[in-house]
């Protein structure tokens, strides 16, 4: 073995781990390929539809659009929002009677929409006194890092009737000073895909899934909410969202505030 160590030089050497990392890579790039071809196959969990309650607050995950059959809504809404969700977070200043000026900040949490938030914010003539949130999710860590921007601001967040916040917008919410939710809107959480590069080695993998799922906690942890709120969303596939009952909202602290 030395022996034919010592008459590899640094170009066959270099050569010779380019020749791995491709191995790797097909590996990797065949284990997707089967899971695509096996997945038609896999027999589908039916979930039940319809307003959720305690002990029955499984459904099924989309980001097209919201499922008003979730969301039990015997009033007007205050702040009317999208049925479908933007691609990315838009933002839209709105009056709402007793909650004052409202910025609602709907759509999926994408690449950048940090540093957009963060600029709309400090354009703002004046401050809002509300963050409404719809949103079905998206980059864990854009929404991280909004969640801080909120908290920096001193603003309250809200999920008000007829809104949902899942995936990872949860921890946008977890940023307000306050934490208002309805029980006619939805906060659910799943497992979450951490960004990462794809064709790297699976020890690298679960460590960068690991470091994200740290961040996390050390996120909530940071805005006053018990990091045991991660369970809901590590104990539910990503292809289902688990929705929290007003006494999840309060004892994880996600909500300082329930409104009927």
């Amino acid at each position: 073995m030395m022996g034919f160590l010592s008459r590899i030089d640094v170009r066959r050497g270099l050569r010779y781990v380019l020749v791995f990392q491709l191995v790797i890579a097909g590996i990797l790039i065949l284990s997707d390929v089967a899971d695509v071809v096996s997945n038609p196959f896999t027999p589908r969990v039916e979930l039940p539809t319809g307003p959720i309650s305690p002990g029955d607050q499984r459904r099924e995950y989309r980001t097209d659009r919201t499922d008003p059959s979730l969301l039990r809504q015997d009033q007007p809404l205050d702040v009317p929002v999208p049925q479908s969700f933007p691609t990315r977070l838009e933002f839209t200043e709105k009056q709402a009677g007793d909650l004052g000026r409202v910025l609602l900040v709907s759509g999926q949490i994408e690449t950048g929409d940090a540093d957009r938030f963060d600029n709309y914010l400090s354009e703002m003539q004046e401050q809002p006194d509300l963050i409404a949130l719809h949103s079905p999710g998206g980059q864990v860590s854009e929404a991280l890092l909004i969640g801080g921007q909120i908290r920096e601001a001193g603003l309250s967040s809200a999920v008000l009737p007829g809104a949902v916040c899942m995936s990872a917008c949860p921890y946008i919410l977890a940023g307000g000073v306050a934490r208002i939710v309805s029980l006619q809107g939805i906060v659910g959480l799943h497992q979450h895909y951490y960004d990462q590069p794809r064709l790297i080695p699976v020890v690298f993998a679960v460590e960068s899934i690991q470091k994200g799922q740290g961040e996390t906690m050390q996120h909530l942890i940071d805005m006053g909410v018990d990091p045991a709120l991660m369970l809901y969303s590590l104990n539910t596939p990503p292809d289902q969202i688990y929705a929290l009952v007003e006494d999840e909202l309060t004892s994880t602290g996600i909500a300082t505030q329930i409104l009927e």
